[in-house]
């Protein structure tokens, strides 16, 4: 009895385990972080899809960005505003064009905007462009002298509007993709995808003026 007795209490002693080693619960842990982590940054760029008006990021070609600096005066000061910056390759690009302008950006995506950021910094550009991080629709564009849009149609009427409404009356919009709807372009490069409108909000009140008189 006593030799059948060890055997039994060796046979619960080796036993096997159970449960999970450290190792696995670690590698749990770190695949279910990095799933969250993809899952945080992708819904930056998924989340326009559910608002009214979707505004996605579609980087701008290098065509669409000569076209756009086409319009820059070299020797031009004030400050221009970049609606849907994006990674802030027009804010860069106007910056280098034309050196006494101050270039801004508005995006919503939170990760654009930072991206936006480290390039000025690592550019050394942080004095001449600046990024924010705002509601298009609740952006103040009172100051802006030039304004580049890269919409999408449905956005135009509505942006139009805000434009009239606060920029100054000298101040030049140049739109991508999409025209204005009502505003008349005073130039146009026609390029397919690239082309581009420019408009004088100046010559828009005065020819509003002449009209009605």
């Amino acid at each position: 009895m006593e030799i059948l007795n060890d055997g039994v209490q060796k046979s619960v002693q080796k036993a096997p385990r159970n449960g999970m080693s450290t190792g696995g619960k670690i590698l749990i842990a770190a695949t279910g972080g990095v799933g969250i982590g993809l899952s945080i940054v992708c819904a930056s760029f998924v989340a326009p899809a559910f608002r009214k008006i979707c505004l996605p990021y579609v980087p701008a070609t290098t065509e669409q960005i000569q076209n756009v600096l086409s319009f820059l005066p070299k020797n031009a000061t004030g400050k221009l505003l970049d609606i849907g910056s994006g990674d802030g390759r027009i804010v860069f690009a106007a910056a280098q064009h034309t050196k006494g302008l101050k270039t801004d950006g508005v995006e919503l995506n939170p990760w654009l905007v930072y991206y936006s950021r480290l390039a000025a910094l690592r550019h050394g550009a942080t004095r001449q462009a600046s990024f924010y991080r705002r509601d298009l629709w609740k952006f103040n564009i009172k100051d802006y002298n030039f304004v580049v849009i890269f919409g999408v149609e449905q956005m135009m009427k509505d942006l139009e509007h805000k434009l009239i409404a606060e920029c100054p009356h000298n101040t030049k919009i140049i739109a991508c993709r999409f025209k204005l709807p009502n505003l008349e372009p005073e130039r146009t490069i026609e390029d397919g995808v690239n082309t581009v409108w420019f408009y004088d909000l100046n010559k828009q009140t005065r020819r509003q003026v002449s009209g009605n008189s």
